[in-house]
Formats: C-alpha cells, structure tokens, sequence
C-alpha cells in the first residue's frame, strides 16, 4: 500500500465477498479502498485511510456490478411496439421490417438510453450483439460503462457480414481504456450457414477472439433443426468448430438432454446466457437447463435480451426470475438458493463473459465495478436473510450508486455522464421514420 491517498474510499458498508470455495458471504461495516480503478482493500478495520474522495455508505450493501451477459441495447427503441405475439410474428411481422429502416444515429440514441436504464439498475457491464456497434462503442466510452461488443451478422448479407464482425472486433478491442472487450457475433445457426459458422470459428482461432451468439433458443428451434438437419443447434457449434473457441451461447432453452455431453466435450471455454423474463412473455415451454449445466461446469450468466421483447434491462429482476423459475422447474424449492443466485449474478457472470479473472467479486486486485444498494426502505425491513433480501425484496430503483474502474457513474440516483431527457426528446422526433413498415421489407426472415 502507498502513502499517497487513494481515490475513492467507501466506508461503513455491508459487503458481499466470496470465499475460497466461491461460496456468498458478507462482511459488515467495512472500508473499500479503491487507487487507480482498482480495489486496493476491503477491509472491517475502523481506520479511514486519507481518499481523494470518500463515500460514507451506512445502511448500504455494496455488490459486485451487475453483468448483463445478453442485450441488445439499442432495441429500448422498439420497447413495447411487439406486444403479446408468438416469436415468428415477433421477429417477422415488427421487430425485423422496423429494423430494416436503423440508422446509425437510432442505435447511437438506443444505446444511450439504454446505458442510462443499466446505470441505474446497478449494471456496470453488459454483452451486447447488434448492428452500427461503431456507435455503441462511443457511447460505452463516453458514458463510462464496461461492455462486451460484438457487430451481428447474417449469411444473407454475404462475406462481407462476417467480414465486417471481425473487423469491428478487432478495432475495438480493448478500447476505452480496456472496458471495451469484442467478440465475433453470428446471428444464430439458423440465420448463419454451417461454412459461415466454421469460418468464424477459425477467424476466432486465428485471432484470439470469442464468439456470441444465440443457439437452441427454444425448444421450436432444437426440434427444426433435428427435423432438418438430423442435428440440434448445438450440434451444429460442435461440428462447425464453434464449440472450440470460447463462445457464449445466447439464452438455450432448447438445450436437450442429447446437448449435453457435446457441451461438455467443447475444448473451448462455454458459457450460457439466460434472460428468463422474454421466456414467459413468448410462453416458450422450457426455461435455460441452468442446473444441468452447472452440473456440467458451465457458468450461466444473467441477461435481459433486448427491450423489445423483455421491455426491461433490468438484470435484479432477472436474477430474481431464475431463482424461482429453477425452484418451478426442478419441483425443488432449494434450488436455486438466494446465495445461488447472487453467485450466477456476479462471478458466474463475469465468467460467462470472459471477465472471471478481473470482475465479479470485491476482492484486492479486482476492477472497482462497484454498486452500492440502500436497504433502509420498508420493503427491504427487517433483514433477516441479506442474500434473501437482495433477490427477493430488493429492487434495482435501491441502487443509489454505480461505480465503474473506481469512477461514480451515478451518486445518489444521480446520473452523472448521461442526459437522459435529451436522448428521450431525439428519440421521439425519429419514431415515425423508425416505426414505418409500409415498405415490406425485413432484414432477414424467422423460419423455425
């Protein structure tokens, strides 16, 4: 430790910790030191070292932030415009003729507000999988947030699809100061075809980069796919090389039972994604097999989707669902455990992105993504469990601060490096243009 003051200390604040068996603890009234965007200590010693400067944060729990390990943040534009419709009218008589008419400057206003909502639900970082992704990098660097980006692609846009994923990951690698990380980004097995997966395999080989994207979304996909092909989705990764690089597989509802040990055979690093609320609102059948693969070692991260079909990127409330869909389920109310469920919402989420080793855990050495949740409320009163209290009573609106590499996004609900009522203005100006599907055109189709 240096003599010098260090720039942020939080003091007097209930932290989760995770010890060396991973297992969720928590450690009352205890000092943060954060220096140079890094946690320096956490400790319950009543000192107060000197700070550049200092947060006094009784009564709050301060959390690892959230990792929103599934978005796709400039689709807040389109919340609530594909209301109550199975998934083949979703994509193919709204979501994808609306999408037809994105301008880089709809997504640029997507992903700000977008930012803004996850600012202040405590998410610091979020994996997100979309078009004119130049822009969303200039909003992650601008606003702040730590993101893991990947430009989406389509066969049916030709080579220069796939071409233009890879250049954009490796433009934007490690930029913003490194919280940008990049990923290649197919759009799923049955919109990018088996050369084309196999290609981005060995791109992703070749260059050291992961792949995102979604596979066996639901259980439709899983049974199309065998009837077509004699192959489930995830087969198709494994025979296509996918599995072999690190990939982070989208949502997985349609992961069958025939899936697993092909998962567990990947000599790449694979992780899941699961974003429940989406689930209920389509009435897919299945939810992600979140207790098989964590049988198998696979971490799962928690995620949204996008707002057009969650209508939220509220990644508590996500963490909430798991926990009692998996309790639904399985038909056993002690899986999954609050103290699980905090675990998938931090380090396993951190994991599923290739952020495991500097991310999820308030530990010295670790990236001072920090969220700090004021538990003073009457819903939240009296705490008996904490873990039970975070996921089941606990909102995101208790978020009063969000930290990312040591610096305050947001104080007090106070957005810092946004300006919503803005974004919000500009957004309405462009709906009717964005909105109109009088030309019949969508950018690719669902047939599943």
């Amino acid at each position: 430790m240096t003599d010098s003051p260090a720039d942020l200390v939080i003091t007097g604040c209930t932290v989760l910790v995770h010890d060396d068996q991973e297992r969720i603890g928590f450690e009352e009234n205890a000092t943060i030191v954060v220096r140079d965007g890094v946690i320096e200590t956490v400790t319950t010693s009543p000192e107060r070292p000197p700070a550049a400067e200092h947060l006094d944060a009784r009564g709050q729990v301060a959390l690892p932030g959230l990792v929103n390990c599934h978005t796709h943040a400039p689709m807040v534009a389109l919340r609530g415009v594909a209301e109550d419709l199975p998934t083949q009218e979703w994509f193919n008589d709204v979501v994808w003729p609306i999408e037809s008419n994105l301008t880089a400057r709809d997504v640029e206003l997507g992903a700000r507000l977008a930012c803004a909502e996850m600012i202040r639900a405590g998410v610091t970082c979020f994996a997100d999988h979309y078009f004119s992704m130049d822009t969303v990098a200039s909003v992650v660097e601008e606003c702040g947030m730590r993101a893991h980006l990947g430009e989406a692609y389509f066969s049916s846009q030709g080579p220069q699809g796939r071409e233009k994923s890879l250049e954009f990951a490796l433009r934007h690698r490690g930029a913003a100061g490194g919280r940008i990380t990049t990923a290649l980004a197919p759009h799923a097995p049955y919109t990018v075809t088996d050369d084309d997966l196999a290609a981005t395999a060995a791109l992703a080989r070749e260059h050291g980069l992961p792949v995102h994207l979604h596979a066996s979304e639901n259980r439709d996909q899983a049974e199309t796919s065998l009837e077509r092909h004699g192959v489930t989705p995830i087969e198709v990764l494994a025979r296509t090389g996918i599995l072999d690089a690190d990939v982070l597989i989208a949502h997985g509802t349609g992961i069958l039972d025939r899936d697993l040990p092909v998962l567990a055979g990947a000599s790449g690093r694979v992780a899941v994604a699961t974003a429940p609320r989406g689930y209920l609102k389509f009435a897919w059948p299945t939810t992600t097999p979140v207790r098989a693969l964590h049988d198998l070692g696979i971490p799962v991260g928690l995620a949204t989707d996008g707002a057009a079909s969650n209508n939220s990127l509220d990644v508590w409330e996500s963490m909430a669902l798991t926990a009692l869909i998996q309790k639904s389920t399985t038909g056993d109310p002690r899986w999954l455990t609050s103290r699980q469920a905090l675990h998938h919402a931090t380090l396993q989420s951190a994991r599923a992105i290739g952020l495991g080793d500097t991310l999820g855990t308030l530990a010295p050495g670790r990236r001072a993504d920090i969220v700090l949740a004021d538990l003073t409320g009457p819903h939240t009163q009296p705490v008996h469990d904490l873990a039970a209290t975070l996921v089941h009573s606990a909102r995101s609106s208790d978020v009063r601060t969000t930290i990312v590499d040591g610096r305050m996004l947001m104080r007090d609900r106070e957005l810092l490096t946004l300006d919503v009522a803005e974004v919000v203005r500009e957004l309405g100006r462009r709906m009717p243009a964005l909105l109109d599907r009088g030309h019949g055109k969508r950018i690719q189709d669902y047939d599943t």
